[in-house]
């Protein structure tokens, strides 16, 4: 059996805070590559594809640990702190 996830306990059942796009790029006007909705308290950022990196960033700033991607049609998600690829996503 592979590794675990060990914050699937700190998976909330989030509603995105900005579901037209990454919040930090809306604000200034920039653009991302692909989506990632935090799951801990719905912040939604851009990929580390992006230049700005605001799913890593926000990792980075709040510890929140595990995101899924926002992208239609993907249902995979991300463990930062375990470095764990998650599929399916997590669900609360």
């Amino acid at each position: 059996m592979g590794a675990q996830c060990s914050h699937l306990d700190q998976v909330r059942d989030v509603e995105p805070r900005t579901p037209q796009g990454c919040e930090e790029c809306l604000e200034t006007g920039d653009s991302w590559v692909h989506l990632r909705l935090c799951l801990s308290c719905g912040h939604v950022g851009c990929c580390d594809n992006s230049k700005n990196k605001h799913g890593t960033k926000h990792f980075r700033s709040t510890g929140h640990p595990v995101m899924r991607s926002f992208e239609p049609g993907e249902d995979w998600g991300w463990c930062f702190v375990d470095e764990l690829f998650l599929e399916p996503a997590p669900r609360p």
